[in-house]
């Protein structure tokens, strides 16, 4: 027969196998999870730029079609309201595409939250300034072309 003893010591040393085996697995596991949280907080910086370029983009859009609309109004009104009722719904109109275009640009200069570093490249700030720059002189023309003409 087996002495007892030995038998015990095969045991425990099975056991520890085993439990270093088991360790072993979760350390491979606790890198894998990880890896993948700092590929998931990149995915969300990238997501976020995505996010604050899209609503750059709404806030101009809607500058346009106010801007359009403003122009619009002065031409399609004309004959219809008094002369001042349409200067006054041309100037809201032109002077809230102003506003649009300033507010894309605020939003660039003074973000909410401090900007994540993405792994994709950002449209470069100069770009938006130059563009809301000559979409808000456009808009000043607009509003002075609604005036004197």
């Amino acid at each position: 027969m087996s002495d007892p003893a030995k038998l015990d010591k095969q045991t425990a040393t099975a056991e520890r196998a085993e439990i270093k085996k088991a360790a072993g697995h979760i350390s491979q596991a606790s890198g894998q999870i990880a890896q993948s949280a700092d590929r998931a907080t990149q995915l969300a910086a990238d997501r976020t730029v995505y996010a604050a370029e899209r609503t750059y983009a709404a806030w101009v859009r809607t500058g346009l079609a106010a801007l359009a609309s403003g122009i619009g109004a002065k031409a399609l009104l004309t004959g219809v309201l008094p002369a001042l009722g349409v200067k006054l719904a041309g100037s809201v109109l032109v002077c809230f595409s102003g506003l649009c275009f300033l507010a894309a640009v605020w939003r660039e200069l003074f973000p909410p939250v401090p900007p994540p570093l993405p792994d994709m490249s950002r449209i470069p700030s100069a770009f938006f300034y130059v563009v809301n720059s000559a979409l808000t002189v456009v808009a000043a023309a607009a509003l002075v072309s609604i005036w004197i003409r």
